[in-house]
């Protein structure tokens, strides 16, 4: 877990990336989510999962959700899709779980 602090609102983020036929494409430039502001003083937290077609060169051409708080799930998306993984020689898809929790 890393915790975090972004305009001035702290939370713990855990990523985790796994990847689903081809083995583990590991992601080498993360960028945390914004906790919503509305999310952190109704205190929710929990984890947003999604479905994340990354290209050969490592940028992610779509992110699907899977299931998470509708509250959550645009900060963890938008992130995502900034994120860049590994160079591979195909199209993967990759799973990857954001978790929030306030502090």
């Amino acid at each position: 877990m890393v915790a975090l602090a972004l305009c001035g609102v702290a939370f713990t983020q855990s990523v985790t990336a796994q990847t689903e036929g081809h083995g583990t494409r590991r992601a080498i430039e993360k960028v945390a989510p914004i906790y919503p502001d509305l999310a952190r003083r109704a205190h929710i937290q929990g984890v947003v999962k999604l479905e994340v077609v990354v290209r050969p060169n490592g940028r992610v051409k779509s992110a699907t959700v899977l299931g998470g708080s509708p509250a959550l799930i645009i900060a963890a998306t938008d992130a995502v899709r900034r994120w860049k993984f590994e160079t591979a020689q195909d199209e993967t898809t990759e799973i990857v779980q954001v978790m929030f929790e306030p502090q």
